[in-house]
């Protein structure tokens, strides 16, 4: 994990939605360094969906978001959609 690097976040989302977002984005690094519950991350990907309703724009922060952290949000939704394991773990390498 790269130290101190930003969330990519929008200056016009209201405070609520960042707080969406970025409560998303912290279970997301917990899928990768100590594991998340998959029910708490579906649905912070849910309210991460209602700020983010478009692909595309998920996609553009995915992208954001990997290259400061290293971490991919589509890897980890993935894992927790598809799996039936309670929580969620990427394995690295």
């Amino acid at each position: 994990m790269k130290p101190n690097y930003q969330y990519p976040l929008d200056i016009d989302w209201t405070t609520d939605e960042m707080v969406k977002v970025t409560t998303f984005y912290s279970l997301v690094e917990d899928a990768y360094e100590k594991g998340a519950d998959r029910n708490n991350l579906l649905a912070a990907y849910r309210g991460f969906k209602t700020v983010v309703p478009d692909k595309s724009t998920e996609k553009q922060l995915d992208k954001q978001f990997e290259a400061a952290s290293g971490y991919s949000l589509y890897a980890v939704v993935q894992l927790a959609k598809n799996g039936s394991e309670k929580h969620i773990k990427v394995k690295v390498g």
